[in-house]
């Protein structure tokens, strides 16, 4: 090393003589974490990717971005019980990025300005996938095998794409207009032939699509009445709450009673008391086992938080922990039932049962009891592949044990959201590429996301959470939308409200503060997908850029 007199160390490149990083214990390396809402998201949405894009005003780039997980983001950000903002780190600091909102906004442009689908025609020579259904879970598989070069052929009972989507979703939640739209623009796709009017079992065999495509998603969903009896008393009347709703979307009309009580605890049970509500019921009860939900609550309803809170709004009566102990049947028509307050509580083996509180019987006078307690499987055309099961058993990327065969949505049981139906037939559709000896390209984080104490919230100022306008109770008729989406200035703005938990923000906190000068900024990105290098010739190991990151996106790690 270059010997200087005193002061000379104030020579031109002196500095660059003394490679202090030789006194290093720890060095500060890049990792990238998943977001916790990317995390959480049962789609296997980037949320913070296409909200990093929209706060930079770049819209369109940010449907695209999304839609590389899901293609129905006009749907789902309307009905989506977002599991992402539960999971914000920015709600630990204010409150929650509406994820949602902003998802349905994307969803909403693209429809609204026909941004074309980031996909190229497959080739005229490539496999033919059958996927049997139009519900979410079978559109969601069609567009990422297509996303993937391979054709698909769409099977669907209905007239028309969605599922339940266009079936039961009242459109005061999910406008019918926003469900064909988003629906038809996925079916127009070249590579994708929809195929209406046909059933399985009846109009197509499971054995003969077997033979004739390269793979078979079953994506028939769950839409069979749920038996349903009180010590196998059902009123002559009895209807079922899913029928209900398919009937109020297809004539607008359902049977009005002047009281009603509809029995459950999901979002088809809120559902059809608000539609009864808008039909001209004068009392409507919501009868459940569950809790009102809440933080701590042990068995809260699976119902949207704010779905019920409408519901209430609109004069819905909802009576938690209670159970139905028996009919009053006048002749075959029911004419009240007897409630009894229940809860959960430890067995001799320490597992959580129901229990009944004798005495706690109270009687309610009503015209119409509605079961809405769920659907089962009808297994017509696939009865040997349900084994005697009341749905279709799956591994994690859908395959159900016969070669070729794979399945997702509300077939399987345990989907339960549409969201959770996309995610669904993303991951088989990258199975089927798989199985096809093709790039799946499917991004799919399982790895722990980054934590709120990671997180240096010292550089983040409280900004207040962006709501969408919401009807009042008096407006609230018919089919008319409740909540309202939404303009481009408040997408931005609340995509601006995003921590990047995990993920470079590009702040120049690392470069600026480094006593050492030895963050280097670049031009262009580095391999790591930042604009930062660290030079570890004069890095000291000081910790102060991973201290000052607000996204946790620095670390130390101990010197190799």
């Amino acid at each position: 090393m270059k010997q200087y007199p005193r002061g000379g160390i104030a020579e031109p490149g002196a500095s660059l003589d003394y490679h202090t990083g030789s006194w290093r214990l720890q060095r500060p390396v890049h990792v990238h974490q998943a977001a916790p809402c990317h995390h959480a998201c049962p789609a296997g949405e980037d949320a913070q990717a296409y909200l990093a894009l929209v706060e930079q005003g770049r819209m369109q780039a940010a449907w695209e971005s999304l839609v590389t997980a899901n293609p129905l983001p006009a749907i789902t950000g309307r009905v989506c019980p977002h599991p992402c903002e539960s999971a914000c780190n920015r709600g630990q600091y204010d409150e929650a990025v509406s994820i949602h909102g902003i998802e349905r906004f994307l969803g909403d442009e693209a429809i609204r300005q026909g941004w074309a689908y980031p996909v190229a025609p497959p080739p005229a020579d490539a496999p033919v996938v059958a996927v049997v259904g139009a519900g979410p879970a079978g559109l969601s598989c069609a567009w990422h095998l297509l996303r993937a070069g391979l054709r698909v052929d769409v099977f669907e009972a209905e007239s028309e794409p969605g599922g339940i989507c266009a079936t039961a979703i009242p459109g005061y939640r999910l406008p019918p207009d926003t469900v064909a739209l988003e629906c038809g623009r996925l079916m127009a796709l070249d590579g994708i032939e929809f195929r209406p009017g046909q059933r399985l079992g009846r109009d197509i065999q499971l054995h003969e699509l077997r033979q004739q495509y390269a793979a078979v998603f079953l994506g028939v969903g769950a839409q069979q009445a749920r038996p349903w009896s009180i010590d196998g008393v059902t009123p002559g009347d009895l209807h079922d709450g899913l029928a209900l709703l398919q009937e109020w979307k297809r004539v607008g009309q359902i049977p009005v009673p002047e009281r009603v009580a509809v029995v459950g605890g999901g979002n088809t049970a809120v559902d059809l008391c608000r539609v009864f509500k808008r039909a001209g019921a004068k009392r409507v009860m919501l009868v459940t086992h569950s809790g009102m939900p809440g933080p701590g609550v042990p068995d809260p309803m699976r119902a949207l938080p704010r779905e019920l809170a409408q519901a209430q709004e609109e004069g819905v009566e909802v009576l938690t922990h209670r159970g139905v102990r028996r009919l009053v049947l006048r002749g075959e028509k029911a004419v009240g039932i007897e409630t009894v307050h229940m809860k959960k509580l430890p067995d001799a083996e320490g597992r959580l049962r129901r229990v009944a509180f004798e005495g706690t019987e109270s009687l309610l006078h009503v015209d119409m009891i509605v079961p809405a307690t769920g659907q089962d499987v009808d297994g017509r055309g696939f009865e040997e592949l349900l084994k005697g099961s009341a749905a279709l058993a799956i591994a994690a990327d859908g395959a159900i044990g016969t070669p070729g065969v794979y399945a997702g949505g509300d077939v399987t049981g345990n989907a339960g959201t549409v969201t959770a139906a996309v995610g669904q037939g993303r991951r088989a559709a990258a199975a089927i590429v798989r199985s096809l000896q093709r790039e799946a390209g499917i991004d799919w984080t399982d790895a722990a996301p980054v934590a709120f104490a990671a997180l240096n919230t010292e550089y983040y100022e409280p900004m207040r959470r962006h709501h969408g306008a919401v009807l009042p109770p008096a407006e609230r008729e018919g089919e008319l939308e409740v909540e309202q989406g939404f303009d481009p200035a408040a997408a931005q703005a609340e995509a601006g409200r995003c921590l990047s938990c995990g993920n470079c923000m590009a702040c120049d906190n690392c470069y600026t503060l480094c006593p050492d000068t030895a963050v280097l900024k670049t031009r262009d990105l580095a391999e790591d997908g930042s604009h930062y290098v660290f030079d570890y010739e004069y890095c000291k190991g000081c910790g102060l850029c991973a201290n000052e990151c607000p996204t946790g996106y620095i670390q130390m790690v101990v010197e190799p």
